[in-house]
């Protein structure tokens, strides 16, 4: 029985596979194909069928695998060939994830599309080390963006954010850190309060804090790698205290109390 060839671009959430969305289980184990991402935990895939396809794409710095084109061409090609095809993407695709581009490239092809949200690691990475995003007294608002441009430039977003002084999320930076650091002390905002979360949500999650000057430094010496993120505002300062304790400085951990009493 022909089937109809459509498309779901499914957020496989932060990296824990348990805050995969119930709709997305769902969703997982209607698929007759997965198309699946480097950040997408592997164990989201216990949820389809024995008989889907499965297929990774994943995309990691300094790897070749499948080209952006590579990936929407697979997309209409096996919707065509098997049915529904379920695109599983890290954290949440609509967020630097090119959810809609692809959906809009399967459209343009003839394919139904949906779109189910995934939890984003912009927010959960940093809340599973007890960094919120925003704080009543610490951050009135917080921006996500990401470290490079489609060209792999340096975005101009990164020095807007260092001019703000709210809460700046990074996405995809680890690689031009030292650029990012350059940026805010070129703005005054060395000293602001910074961290960086590795694996965030997961058993292997690592984590620093400290200032924007010190990251660098911190990043190298805990050996943290990507996928991370690296957050830059006063509510760093409100991370899980163990987590803390190894690398602030003293004079800014004795601070947390205060901002603890704001909430």
């Amino acid at each position: 029985m022909m089937k109809t060839p459509r498309l779901t671009v499914l957020g496989a959430g932060p990296g824990d596979p348990e805050l995969l969305t119930l709709k997305g289980a769902r969703v997982l184990g209607e698929a007759d194909v997965i198309l699946y991402d480097a950040l997408a935990n592997n164990d989201l895939l216990q949820h389809a069928r024995p008989d889907a396809v499965t297929v990774f794409v994943g995309k990691r710095r300094g790897l070749r695998s499948y080209s952006q084109d590579e990936i929407n061409a697979l997309i209409v090609e096996h919707a065509h060939q098997y049915g529904h095809v379920v695109r599983l993407k890290g954290g949440d695709p609509f967020v630097f994830g090119r959810g809609r581009e692809e959906m809009l490239y399967a459209e343009q092809h003839g394919l139904a599309t949906d779109y189910v949200p995934g939890i984003s690691s912009a927010v959960a990475a940093a809340g599973s080390v007890g960094i919120p995003v925003t704080h009543r007294g610490a951050s009135e608002g917080f921006r996500v963006i990401t470290a490079t441009t489609a060209t792999g430039e340096l975005s101009g977003s990164v020095a807007e954010a260092a001019r703000s002084r709210t809460t700046t999320v990074i996405l995809m930076g680890l690689g031009e850190l030292d650029h990012i650091v350059a940026l805010y002390t070129q703005h005054g905002q060395a000293n602001t309060p910074a961290a960086i979360v590795q694996n965030g949500t997961l058993p292997t999650a690592r984590f620093v804090a400290g200032s924007v000057a010190q990251l660098p430094t911190l990043a190298k010496k805990a050996g943290i790698g990507a996928p991370a993120i690296i957050l830059v505002g006063e509510v760093t300062r409100l991370a899980t205290a163990e987590n803390l304790a190894e690398t602030l400085p003293t004079d800014v951990f004795a601070l947390l109390p205060a901002y603890a009493e704001v909430a």
